[in-house]
């Protein structure tokens, strides 16, 4: 058997990965001379290489008795780098350097340089680069894209657009690599940009291309120019390949044009799991749970194992649509295939059970886990935040104390904002402290929540010098400023800052106006709130929503223009029966002793909702003002007859960081005895200075229930 018969069997077995007859052909050429033939060497260990042979092809290798052909070193070279063996490519060069009359040539360095990218190796890049500076060899196109690869696969994302810039021939690759760096560098528009240039050069994007381009425009939600794309690969002619597909469904997904985005996901033959995932995805960002099951047991059919990141998509849905009973599949799903859950999978599931309300749920899966991470600890603070359970977030932080977890960002921002709803001002303080010790006074999300908590506690002179030394200011920034001022009775200093607001490059919106017209509500400025109001509307063609007309008709009830309210609200049809706004000018009339207007408001409140208590309390104690004492029996006895209670009063204190908390009639509280003991002796003395108010929850309750 001649050297062309060996070749041409091995090429074959090649083709088939037939590890026995290439076995035999080996046999063959050490019987017959020829294990230092370079053409048979370097086809079998190709060969050993695709069926995963490596120790015998490296021995291939080492049997050549004086390996003088670089082509031989070269193949060896590629092989290790095409299956990731990165550090044994480094010793084989290590060992070339040292043959004197071998020398690397054009194709030893594109698998050198991806060899030190996929180790991270960018000093010896470096020095390879200088290297081939020297010896001219960086001109080459394919070294040159190498060289640009290397750079990105190091994160040197500057180094390699440099590179890309400075070549004086590019080749798809090079064009390929340095769209990928702008891409991974967050910058998807460049990426973009970058495309078109490479097009007008006369370059036919590839599969890699364009997977690339169309994830950029995923990324900017820029659907024309996606379709743009897609309608030039429909129209080449090109088969789109796992990758491709994968994209455009993910593009179509995020766009929300799940439609079309099923259709190329239906029309691919073989769907890759990146397909899967992005459909699931793509549903998953409109909570339609159900389907993304339905894509789940698909999976399962065709043989396809779904990845965690499949599980936190679905779960995400879950969380998003409130869909408990899907949830509660997931978590069986899990449990019954004994995946072993990531932290996304573990938020997924505590987020799902905190919006669907089941917080037990999610405290026992949370005791499950082991405690190190902070992400598990911000999920939980953040549940309880969203189910209203301030005190017990607050109380979580003090755990991950204990625990010895660091807090992050995060966990700042969300103890902020229960600190905020709960105005407990020291703990607020102690948290700020938190803040600034791990050097967190420059991240913009914290100090926001930070300037918020200031206000809402009413601590203005804080919440400014927080304000000051925000490195940028938003419209939230601004707005919670003007928020601080007006709701604590600066309302002439809210408003200057309303109108340094619009001198920067921040532009007010609803939500700004609304704190605007609040703080000429509270301090009756009536011209002023008419002025901001139609500013709103005209100006910044903002169209008023129901808390802009609640605020002005508060701000008109409040300076007793009642009637004048009252007219607003019947001119705007979408308005005029809203259960709020009827509510807020009901209670401005009680303020005003308008006791005819009162009882029609009353009447309507009563039609639109009657098993509000708030409505019969408010009428009663309006009766009482004016001593119309049947009329103040009337309404108990009707809302004994509708079995109406008030809804009792919760009230709570800030003492030494801790927070107690109270409600009417409550005696769970440890201290209650004394404190109730210490209330009497409080009120005695109140009562013999006849000072005691007449509405207080006491006197209220009493009124209506004793």
């Amino acid at each position: 058997m001649d050297f062309a018969k060996l070749l041409s069997i091995l090429r074959k077995c090649m083709t088939t990965k037939s590890i026995r007859q290439g076995k035999l052909i080996h046999q063959k050429m050490v019987t017959l001379g020829l294990q230092d033939n370079i053409a048979l060497c370097k086809n079998l260990i190709n060969l050993y290489f695709s069926c995963q042979y490596y120790d015998l092809a490296k021995l291939i290798f080492q049997r050549v008795e004086n390996p003088l052909d670089i082509s031989l070193w070269n193949c060896l070279l590629a092989a290790y780098t095409k299956n990731h063996m990165y550090m044994e490519a480094l010793e084989l060069f290590d060992r070339l350097l040292r043959y004197p009359f071998v020398k690397p040539d054009s194709f030893t360095y594109p698998s050198l340089l991806k060899a030190c990218g996929g180790l991270g190796e960018a000093s010896y890049g470096r020095e390879i680069h200088a290297h081939l500076i020297k010896s001219g060899y960086v001109f080459d196109i394919v070294v040159g894209s190498s060289l640009v690869g290397l750079y990105a696969k190091c994160n040197l994302f500057s180094c390699a657009i440099q590179l890309f810039d400075e070549m004086p021939e590019r080749d798809v690759a090079s064009w390929n690599t340095v769209i990928s760096c702008f891409y991974q560098c967050g910058n998807a528009k460049k990426a973009l940009e970058l495309f078109g240039k490479m097009r007008d050069s006369g370059f036919e994007p590839n599969s890699v291309t364009l997977t690339t381009v169309i994830s950029s425009c995923a990324r900017l939600l820029d659907l024309e120019r996606g379709k743009e794309i897609h309608r030039v690969i429909i129209k080449s002619g090109m088969v789109l390949d796992g990758f491709v597909s994968s994209a455009l469904i993910d593009m179509y997904g995020k766009c929300g044009c799940l439609d079309i985005a099923k259709d190329i996901f239906e029309q691919t033959p073989k769907k890759p799991l990146v397909a899967w995932n992005c459909m699931i995805a793509g549903y998953s960002s409109v909570g339609d749970s159900k389907r993304c099951i339905e894509l789940l047991k698909r999976m399962n059919l065709e043989g396809i194992k779904p990845t965690l990141t499949t599980l936190s998509s679905i779960l995400m849905a879950c969380s998003r649509a409130a869909q408990l009973r899907h949830g509660r599949f997931m978590h069986g799903y899990v449990i019954r295939n004994s995946i072993k859950a990531d932290i996304f999978v573990i938020s997924g599931l505590i987020d799902l059970y905190f919006k669907c309300g089941r917080v037990h749920s999610a405290e026992t899966v949370f005791e499950m886990l082991p405690k190190e991470n902070v992400v598990c600890w911000n999920v939980m603070i953040s549940g309880y935040l969203t189910v209203g359970n301030y005190f017990e977030a607050l109380h979580m932080y003090d755990e991950m104390n204990v625990a010895g977890v660091k807090p992050d960002a995060v966990t700042f921002s969300s103890l902020l904002s229960a600190c905020s709803q709960l105005a407990a001002l020291e703990k607020g303080k102690e948290i700020h402290n938190c803040v600034s010790e791990r050097g967190l006074e420059t991240n913009e999300v914290v100090m926001g929540a930070l300037l918020d908590m200031y206000a809402k506690c009413g601590a203005v002179d804080e919440a400014r010098i927080v304000f000051n030394k925000l490195p940028e200011r938003d419209v939230v920034s601004w707005t919670s400023m003007i928020t601080a001022y007006g709701s604590n009775g600066q309302a002439l200093e809210a408003l200057r800052l309303f109108g340094e607001m619009q001198q920067s490059n921040a532009k007010p919106d609803a939500v700004t106006f609304l704190e605007v017209l609040s703080a000429c509500s509270h301090a009756g400025l009536v011209d002023k709130g008419y002025y901001y109001f139609n500013q709103m509307t005209i100006k910044f063609g903002i169209n008023p929503r129901i808390e802009h007309c609640s605020c002005l008709i508060d701000l008109l009830g409040r300076a007793g223009r009642l009637r004048e309210a009252y007219s607003i609200l019947h001119s705007n049809r979408e308005i005029t029966e809203d259960v709020g706004l009827l509510s807020t000018l009901f209670s401005a009339c009680h303020l005003h002793k308008d006791l005819e207007l009162g009882e029609e408001i009353a009447k309507l409140l009563i039609k639109k909702d009657p098993d509000d208590p708030s409505t019969y309390v408010t009428l009663s104690n309006m009766y009482a003002s004016v001593k119309k004492w049947d009329k103040v029996r009337t309404v108990r006895l009707k809302m004994k007859e509708l079995g109406l209670k008030k809804n009792p009063g919760c009230s709570w204190i800030e003492i030494d960081k801790r927070i107690q908390s109270f409600f009417v009639k409550d005696q769970s509280h440890p201290e209650a005895e004394a404190i109730h003991e210490c209330l009497t002796i409080l009120t005695s003395h109140m009562e013999k200075d006849e000072i005691l108010p007449l509405n207080i929850e006491e006197s209220t309750s009493f009124q209506l229930e004793g």
